[in-house]
């Protein structure tokens, strides 16, 4: 019998979905507005790249640049149609950038140029669009007034001492975006990406994850000869302290890893990986929460309505809550997992 043109329609698209898919570190890890949106597109631009020869580093280089552009959009106020129209240049950077951050891994799986610089380049990525943001973030508060505070008066009493109540964001407003970016968004990513590359780990052992030990990457940054590797000894010796802060946020699960190891060495049984898998799986929508979907969709919002300081109270507030209910889970399962082994 033969096949429509609806039904081979209907098999051609099948058939792309399972190209595209088969470029995802796993269905377990990937969040459904990335495999709906982020992940098709990002898989065209690097079939653009595989036939131009580019290399996946020089995609997320590409990528650095659209998101910092994309901070510098951010600094205008929206409140006149020319400001609002720079802020949805903003967003429409910000979302290039994503797709290229899609893109590089997605390309070097297809063509099996996975280097370790890109895995340390891949994580710098995001920082250097969100260094440029948050910069921004301060620059276009610092001469607006803080919401609510007018109605508090101009000074407040303490220790018997008359003190002014700041009433524009200024350097406040430089100091909020700091421990926005310093004590939230860079430990809950750091910590989102460990968990993640834990889950891969134990789904498909080493083929996927990049679940790496601080000691081995402190050893490879020691080894390292600083002549003719100056790039790469720099970029290895924050990837080691990165490592390091992942490991030292982590204990139980440091134990647990510790106690896995001495028991089975690198043959861990399937039944263990199936149980770890079982236990990780429901905390992996959190990690996807405190990377970038969630966190862009607010930021956006934040800007379009001109309250950027609405984003980093987001941060500071929500997502820090989120972050220690998952921390505190993937703890807790660790000790459990541990008390089985023993």
């Amino acid at each position: 019998m033969k096949k429509t043109e609806k039904d081979k329609s209907a098999t051609s698209v099948q058939q792309s979905s399972n190209v595209v898919a088969s470029t995802y570190k796993s269905a377990d890890t990937e969040e459904w507005f990335d495999i709906v949106f982020n992940r098709p597109i990002g898989y065209q631009w690097a079939l653009l790249f595989r036939r131009l020869g580019v290399h996946p580093n020089t995609v997320t280089v590409f990528s650095m640049i659209l998101g910092a552009a994309a901070g510098v959009m951010f600094s205008f106020d929206a409140d006149t149609s020319c400001g609002l129209l720079l802020n949805i240049i903003g967003v429409l950077l910000l979302m290039w950038a994503n797709f290229y951050d899609s893109a590089d891994g997605q390309l070097a799986r297809l063509t099996g140029q996975k280097t370790q610089l890109g895995r340390i380049l891949d994580g710098a990525g995001a920082d250097v669009w969100y260094i440029s943001i948050y910069f921004c973030l301060a620059l276009r508060l610092f001469d607006k007034p803080i919401p609510f505070i007018s109605s508090l008066g101009t000074e407040f009493s303490l220790f018997g001492l008359q003190l002014p109540i700041p009433q524009q964001w200024a350097w406040w407003g430089f100091a909020l975006a700091a421990a926005s970016g310093l004590l939230c968004h860079t430990p809950q990513c750091r910590l989102s990406d460990y968990y993640r590359n834990i889950h891969l780990f134990f789904l498909n052992a080493k083929n996927g994850s990049e679940f790496d030990r601080a000691a081995a990457q402190k050893k490879k940054y020691e080894e390292m000869p600083w002549k003719g590797n100056y790039v790469n000894k720099i970029f290895q010796w924050f990837y080691k302290n990165y490592t390091a802060a992942q490991e030292k946020s982590t204990p139980h699960f440091q134990a647990f890893w510790q106690k896995v190891q001495e028991t089975y060495g690198n043959d861990i049984p399937q039944s263990l990986r199936d149980e770890f898998r079982r236990r990780s799986l429901p905390l992996m929508k959190y990690t996807n929460i405190l990377t970038f979907n969630t966190r862009a969709f607010a930021l956006y919002i934040a800007c379009l309505i001109d309250q950027p300081w609405i984003y980093l109270l987001f941060e500071l507030i929500v997502l820090t809550i989120i972050c220690r209910y998952m921390h505190w889970q993937h703890e807790r399962m660790s000790r459990k997992l541990l008390a089985s082994l023993k």
